[in-house]
């Protein structure tokens, strides 16, 4: 693992949160984060809406830098989270109401609950439970879709999810390190 690995996994899930959180706040009475999306923050219209875009164009660029430096994954997993972080750079780009923006988001949301799928790390229960937990996720956010009334929510939920996923396994990995690294100075 690069050393910037635990640097753009932890920076991610703060760019994201923190866009959501500083955006959110600069709306005008009446926006709902319980029904109303992360993208709404940066669509076009929404106040300040730079604010989400910067966060969304960051977190992006985080899963690629992590996907980039985070060899113990494997050239699968890697590829897969790249995608997922690209996809979430383009969103920021692609702000609502184009046409792409929705594609280029369920691309995203879709290889970032997956990426770990596939992955070399040997924590086979982890990596089962957080595929598990992020489509349960994901098929919650589905269902929201459709009319559901939770579903800025859901979308928050299963985004900051994905967001910390690459920080728990770099941590995990960090840890396996340093425990490796204490039983053998005895």
């Amino acid at each position: 693992m690069r050393a910037w690995v635990p640097v753009s996994a932890g920076l991610a899930p703060v760019a994201l949160i923190g866009g959501w959180s500083v955006a959110a706040s600069r709306q005008p009475d009446g926006y709902d984060s319980v029904r109303e999306t992360i993208s709404a923050l940066a669509a076009r219209g929404a106040t300040d809406r730079w604010i989400m875009t910067a966060g969304l164009a960051i977190l992006g660029l985080c899963h690629v830098a992590t996907a980039a430096g985070f060899g113990e994954i494997g050239p699968g997993s890697r590829v897969v989270l790249g995608v997922g972080g690209v996809a979430t750079t383009l969103v920021a780009a692609l702000p609502q109401p184009n046409a792409a923006h929705v594609p280029v988001a369920t691309v995203g949301f879709v290889a970032l609950a997956v990426w770990p799928c596939g992955s070399l790390l040997s924590f086979r229960r982890a990596r089962a439970t957080a595929v598990v937990v992020l489509m349960c996720l994901l098929a919650w956010l589905a269902v929201e879709l459709h009319g559901g009334s939770l579903l800025g929510l859901s979308e928050r939920v299963l985004a900051g999810a994905e967001a910390l996923a690459p920080l728990a396994f770099a941590a995990a990995v960090l840890g396996r390190r340093t425990c490796a690294s204490v039983a053998d100075r005895r």
